[in-house]
């Protein structure tokens, strides 16, 4: 049966505050949000999702925050989160999401170049890094701070630094003295257009300055809208853990605005250190990771099948073996068992191994689990269909609200992104770049005309990524930048490279270099966790992870796996040398971006020392 909110949400009618009234108008006792507070969960119901967010929004207008006006928001994900971004919604306002992680540096180019009037911070930390940017660079705009957790604030004594819990109070005062305000806010949130921009999101910044990307109501529902109808959630059984920063468009997409589609419930994570348990508390019907997310769980599961009893080992190892051939089988028909011998084997394995495995990871709930932000390795996507957790890639840009390809069942190739969601367009350019058209597309960069124009054409925005079409899924080859070009002449996908590298378990990044080189060759940060484990195991003596570098059993160890890479490529992109970092790469050294994306400009230049060695040059 047909839900009139959904079909608005669907189509991209409303502004998003405008579904958060209605879903409250209709279930208004239902659970919309749990936040996790010192071990105990604590619920928001839907009719207190919608009464914070209008007081919030009548605290800010008290303020003087209206239309056009941009609210930045630094912190990890809690309830407090979703009402400030969607009260300033609601009064017109574009909220501008930062990542709690990035230095004071990183903060004040986005609040300059957005120009944002109010900030509002999770805790002290990241009040005291706006703190620094205010005194440290010129943001005129910047006239609020508004904090929420109010540990260690007691002895501040900024200018317009308040509570959230004072705006809300702000907020209270000004319903007592004037009923007619709510009403009428209501009135003119009601008339807002979904073409207006809703949100800001800044790109990584991999290759320069990051820009501020204008995505509007439009944008985000219609993309988070076509996950949800592709794997019929709705409020029943549609339930999340929210754990990535709010400001990743991702996380945003398949956490908040998927929920207010469906009306069903987002749970935030106490901190990242938790997820596990709160993953194994909750269990969420839906999962989307990172890769890294998904190489670590795998990880997570050999160390600990390693450290059982050997019974258990061989069971695991049995059950393993018998399950690899049906998930190869699955995946060449499209995601589907056909014959009936496998799924009684295959139930017979969930029954007996697998399902204990699903539950340690809390993940025995989740009935679609999504892999987003660089494609997965094919052992890792074939290890999890093992265990009866399919995983689906997805494919996106900040520019198109998240995602633009989605596999499903029918279309799970390897290497592969699925296929365009039903809005999108897409084609080919002459040099095999993703070229893509549709309501998703972002309204352009803030006061970038330039940057806008330089990506799009006549609706058409330039992904910047080459791409082929294999048997009706789009596959993403490389970054059209990050293309080797060799001394010889020949063309060389290094992300290809790369992810054979991290099949490894005790490789955790790997950067491939070798433009205008005669051979390819590799920077290579080692595991920390899974090498220390090993050489522990081997009684390999170390201290740093420096020392363990430079361990001549780990160089062998890795130099194995890079043999094993080597084998699925022809010679010449084959890595003949490689070089061990002696520290992980860093967001706060300028190697990774918020977003962990490797910075290749910046580490050329901070490894050149190691890289011409490798090329037998002295820099």
């Amino acid at each position: 049966m047909s839900n009139p909110i959904r079909d608005l949400a669907r189509a991209g009618n409303l502004p998003l505050p405008q579904l958060v009234r209605l879903w409250s108008e209709i279930q208004p006792d239902r659970l919309a949000f749990r936040e996790k507070e010192l071990g105990i969960w604590k619920r928001v119901t839907w009719g207190e999702y919608a009464r914070n967010m209008d007081l919030v929004a009548l605290g800010l207008s008290e303020l003087g925050y209206g239309p056009g006006d941009r609210m930045a928001i630094a912190g990890e994900g809690v309830p407090e989160w979703m009402y400030a971004d969607l009260a300033s919604q609601s009064l017109g306002g574009v909220c501008v999401g930062l990542y709690p992680t990035s230095p004071w540096p990183e903060l004040a180019y986005i609040l300059q170049n957005s120009g944002a009037r109010v900030v509002v911070c999770g805790d002290q930390e990241q009040v005291d890094k706006i703190l620094e940017a205010r005194r440290r660079t010129d943001l005129p705009n910047l006239s609020w701070i508004v904090y929420v957790d109010d540990k260690g604030m007691r002895g501040y004594q900024e200018d317009g630094l308040i509570s959230f819990a004072d705006l809300i109070e702000r907020g209270r005062r000004r319903l007592e003295q004037e009923p007619a305000a709510l009403v009428a806010h209501k009135k003119q949130m009601a008339e807002r257009s979904p073409d207006e921009p809703a949100i800001i999101v800044y790109t990584s910044g991999t290759t320069g300055a990051p820009k501020g990307a204008m995505l509007s109501h439009r944008n985000m529902l219609v993309a988070a809208c076509s996950v949800v109808d592709t794997f019929g959630y709705d409020g029943n059984n549609h339930e999340v853990l929210c754990y990535l920063p709010l400001c990743h468009v991702a996380e945003r997409s398949f956490s908040t605005v998927m929920q207010l589609c469906c009306g069903s419930v987002v749970n935030f994570a106490e901190s990242v250190d938790t997820v596990s348990a709160d993953l194994r508390e909750i269990g969420p019907t839906l999962f989307l990771g990172v890769p890294r997310i998904w190489e670590k769980l795998q990880q997570t599961i050999d160390i600990k099948i390693r450290e059982s009893y050997p019974l258990h080992r061989w069971a695991y190892q049995f059950a393993l073996s018998r399950a690899l051939p049906i998930a190869r089988r699955e995946i060449a028909a499209g995601g589907q068992r056909r014959t009936l011998r496998d799924r009684i084997m295959a139930w017979l394995l969930y029954v007996l191994m697998f399902r204990n495995i699903q539950r340690f990871l809390g993940l025995y709930r989740a009935a679609a689990c999504f892999c987003g932000a660089a494609s997965v390795s094919p052992e890792t996507l074939l290890f999890f269909r093992c265990i009866g957790l399919p995983i689906y890639q997805v494919y996106g840009m900040t520019e198109t609200a998240a995602v633009a390809f989605q596999q499903q069942p029918g279309r799970t190739a390897f290497g592969c992104v699925g296929v365009p969601i039903p809005s999108l367009q897409y084609r080919l350019g002459e040099d095999g770049e993703l070229l893509m058209k549709g309501p998703t597309v972002f309204l352009g960069y803030l006061d970038a005309p330039e940057a806008t124009a330089a990506v799009m054409n006549d609706g058409w925005i330039a992904s910047g990524d080459i791409a082929a079409v294999v048997d009706g899924e789009v596959q993403i080859i490389d970054r059209k930048k990050d293309l080797i070009i060799t001394s010889g002449g020949k063309n060389i996908s290094p992300s290809e490279i790369e992810h054979a590298l991290k099949e490894s378990a005790y490789v955790r990044e790997a950067i491939v270099v070798g433009d205008g080189r005669n051979f390819v060759s590799a920077l290579i940060q080692i595991d920390y966790d899974t090498v220390g484990k090993w050489a522990q195991e081997r009684q390999l003596s170390f201290t740093t992870f420096r020392s363990l570098t430079l361990v001549a059993d780990v160089r062998e160890l890795i130099g194995q796996d890079v043999q094993k890479a080597n084998s699925r490529f022809a010679r010449v992109a084959q890595v003949r040398k490689f070089a061990l970092l002696s520290k992980e790469l860093d967001h706060d050294d300028g190697e990774l971006t918020a977003t962990m994306k490797v910075r290749r400009k910046s580490i050329e230049q901070k490894f050149a020392q190691e890289i011409s060695e490798l090329y037998g040059a002295r820099a």
